[in-house]
């Protein structure tokens, strides 16, 4: 872990715990030590002190012992002369942290200035919480993005808004940079704000984000069955099942270090798009800890990579029904508007790994002129190229995944599809293309399918659809290339050659009591179903047909 990061993570953490017993000094003060405190409509008392400690803090009084406890966690800071480890006494001083912010919310119910003003909502009530909490649980919602400080612009603002909205993301604000917050970017714009729409402005404060691990802590005790007092499980509850992260806009000062360092402990990433030190080991959080450098336009996507977060497209976007049902279409030659392949022209279909840097999701490009520039009846050459990306793809897995692209784009009305590889024929019907159906929308079918069906591996996707004659001749041979390839390693593995073999379910649909065994040299009893495909399928899925 970055030493730097660790030592400003101390130093935040120091200053909070200061703020925090001025704060409650000030309250005191004003209502007395017996006074209650806590967050409004709430069981859970201060729900990250109440998770991490078991302690239910009632009173001003309970405020000072947590502080008290919150002193004892806090490290020295690490030595330029003695190499010491440091990293679990930033995560412990990333806790004080935490339980200092959480002070300092609740002090402002009592004693102010009070949370909940203009467009700043201040805690989330349990009846929100069971709401909107098992969103969390059931994948409605795959997780959210805690925001602090301000976009550079607000048009940046609204449009990152936008996207975490279009992936089904809670999106939690508080903290400021630069004189301006998020929240009030959006409210600039005319941006609906509320849990209705997803973007919860919590406070103008960085603190006011205590709130949204708040929201975590009280999802894990309550539908994960955590016991308070019990962090350990708290924490692995929320790595594992909220999968959430922060996007830290502007400069990060100590305070933020350590607020960052507390959200670390609960295995939730940070990605900057400022330039501060980087912890790219992966440990507490699935992947890396701090990105930084991040351009404001992709740093969603960065996000949901380096958190894991999959976003399941619930809904294939093209103007046309789309299901199982329609798998067995046929579209006659009457009913044609246009066509590619079948001998007519060439056709081919290609899956590729890349880089997780080399392509941005969701692009889709055609290279040479649309189905509506053409006149109806013709027939045009095709290349489906495909790349994907994940941090589990395997260039084994590329077969497995052309070959579905078969019953992706037959599950489309108003598309026939037909064949693999570079013996490809499909059609667009005229009923297809008088309802909008293009060419680009192969692609949207392609990306939407690819990684809602394989979650495990792909992680990007991108289409180049490619009509233009002499691209599709140039991009056919590096095809080939690759087929070859790839049957001369099938046909030179044997089964000395590999430790593993796979078993096959797969047609125990109408075979109950039947099971293959598939090696290198032994297809499955169907003949469709090689060893690299078993190997392939017990990857993406641990518990599937393939053991």
């Amino acid at each position: 872990m970055s030493k730097i990061i660790c030592a400003s993570a101390i130093d935040g953490a120091i200053e909070w715990v200061a703020r925090a017993e001025a704060k409650l000094d000030h309250a005191i003060d004003a209502r007395g030590e017996s006074c209650a405190v806590g967050f409004p409509d709430t069981a859970y008392s201060l729900p990250v002190i109440y998770s991490f400690t078991g302690r239910e803090t009632r009173t001003l009084t309970d405020c000072r012992a947590v502080l008290s406890y919150a002193k004892g966690l806090l490290p020295e800071r690490p030595s330029n002369d003695v190499w010491l480890p440091y990293l679990g006494g930033a995560l412990d001083a990333g806790v004080a942290a935490l339980f200092a912010c959480e002070i300092i919310e609740a002090c402002k119910y009592v004693a102010g200035p009070n949370p909940v003003e203009g467009i700043w909502l201040g805690a989330a009530s349990d009846v929100i919480m069971r709401e909107r909490g098992i969103e969390f649980v059931d994948g409605t919602a795959p997780g959210f993005a805690a925001i602090t400080g301000a976009a550079p612009t607000n048009e940046i603002a609204v449009h990152i808004a936008r996207e975490l909205q279009e992936k089904n993301l809670y999106v939690f604000m508080g903290g400021t940079s630069g004189g301006r917050q998020f929240a009030k970017q959006l409210a600039a714009e005319g941006v609906q704000l509320g849990w209705e729409t997803r973007l919860v402005p919590f406070g103008r404060d960085v603190s006011a984000l205590i709130y949204a691990l708040g929201f975590a802590s009280r999802a894990a005790l309550s539908f994960g069955g955590v016991k308070p007092g019990d962090f350990t499980q708290n924490l692995r509850y929320n790595k594992d099942r909220i999968f959430a992260f922060v996007l830290a806009f502007g400069d990060v000062g100590p305070e933020k270090y350590a607020a960052a360092a507390g959200a670390i402990n609960y295995g939730f990433p940070v990605i900057a798009d400022t330039d501060i030190p980087q912890i790219l080991p992966t440990g507490v959080c699935t992947y890396e800890h701090v990105v930084s450098s991040v351009p404001p336009e992709t740093m969603v996507e960065k996000a949901l990579e380096v958190r894991g977060c999959k976003v399941k497209i619930t809904k294939v976007p093209i103007p046309v029904p789309y299901g199982p049902a329609f798998e067995g279409e046929r579209i006659r030659k009457a009913d044609v508007h246009v066509e590619f392949g079948g001998n007519k022209t060439s056709a081919f279909e290609f899956v590729t790994s890349v880089g997780i840097e080399d392509i941005t999701d969701g692009d889709i490009e055609i290279i040479g002129p649309e189905i509506d520039a053409v006149d109806q009846g013709a027939a045009l050459p095709l290349g489906i190229w495909v790349e994907v990306a994940g941090r589990k793809m395997q260039p084994d897995f590329e077969p497995i995944l052309e070959r579905q692209i078969h019953h992706l784009l037959n599950g489309a009305e108003g598309i026939w599809h037909m064949g693999q590889r570079d013996i490809v024929w499909t059609r667009v019907s005229k009923t297809g293309f008088s309802r909008g159906l293009r060419l680009r929308h192969y692609g949207e079918i392609l990306h939407a399918r690819l990684l809602s069906d394989f979650p495990a591996i792909v992680d990007k996707v991108k289409v180049t659809l490619v009509t233009d004659p002499d691209e599709v001749e140039r991009r056919l041979a590096v095809a080939r290339t690759i087929y070859d390839e790839r049957n001369r390693r099938l046909e030179s593995m044997t089964d000395e050659s590999v430790d593993t073999f796979y078993s096959c379910l797969l047609c125990q649909s109408f075979a109950p009591n039947h099971v293959c065994i598939i090696t290198p040299e032994r297809l499955g009893l169907c003949g469709a179903y090689n060893w690299l495909d078993g190997k392939a399928a017990f990857e993406i899925d641990e518990t599937g047909p393939n053991q």
